[in-house]
């Protein structure tokens, strides 16, 4: 197994240290890592490449556009299988090591299970115990969403956040990866979702692949706003990238 971690980033150089940190902090250390700039205005890729990262850039702004581009890159330098994160997020430390456990069960494509942060800000009581059932209920809700229910689909729709998501080279080179797009046009992690389950069944949930989320979106949104905008964005703010700074801001 040649696995890799792709990570796209789009203006993230207060922030991403703590992610490179993370995934320096893994147990299994046994991967590569690249990050892809997403047409950055700021030091992100510096910031990078200072801390000794492979670095690719991708011009065409979008998390599809850029998560395919790492992925590729990967799978052109001969890995076998990727996993995926955000510049955002933190994973735990067993991630990669839960990542490879589940391929070693005959997982093809791999969704973890994703939790607040708790570094960024302190956290409000709701968010601390609401947010996980949020996740758990949106995971729920997607099995029913006329999107995902196709008598084509070879099996049940399983939440895979791109932000936690794994899967083999074959696979992803099969079902045609992420499309090219961004957030604000297409869930790419969703898309992705449902490309594989045409084509197979070999996918699932993995809990102990456990990756920390930022809070920022919701507090920039609201908790109502937050839910529409990943309900087939039925809520458009003004503002899609939304920032603040992070650890090391």
């Amino acid at each position: 197994m040649d696995l890799w971690v792709v990570v796209p980033a789009y203006d993230e150089e207060r922030g991403i240290g703590a992610t490179l940190r993370a995934l320096a902090a893994q147990r299994d250390r046994d991967f590569r890592l690249v990050v892809v700039d997403n047409a950055s205005t700021d030091r992100t890729a510096d910031v990078v490449r200072a801390a000794g990262v492979e670095v690719v850039t991708e011009a065409r702004k979008g998390t599809g556009a850029a998560a395919d581009t790492g992925v590729r890159h990967a799978i052109a330098r001969g890995a076998t299988h990727i996993a995926r994160t955000d510049a955002d997020c933190l994973p735990d430390p067993d991630w990669t090591a839960a990542i490879r456990r589940g391929f070693a069960a005959g997982l093809e494509l791999i969704g973890g299970r994703l939790r607040p942060r708790t570094d960024e800000v302190a956290l409000r009581w709701w968010e601390r115990s609401l947010l996980p059932s949020v996740v758990e209920a949106a995971a729920v809700f997607g099995r029913f969403r006329p999107g995902n229910r196709d008598p084509a689909y070879r099996g049940p729709y399983v939440m895979c956040p791109g932000c936690n998501l794994a899967i083999t080279a074959g696979l992803y080179e099969a079902s045609g990866g992420f499309p090219r797009t961004a957030i604000e046009e297409v869930h790419e992690d969703r898309a992705l979702v449902n490309r594989v389950r045409r084509i197979t069944d070999a996918y699932g949930r993995r809990n102990d692949a456990v990756v920390r989320g930022s809070v920022r979106r919701l507090r920039a949104y609201g908790l109502r706003d937050t839910l529409a905008w990943y309900a087939d964005h039925r809520v458009r703010p003004d503002v899609v990238d939304v920032r603040w700074a992070g650890p090391d801001g």
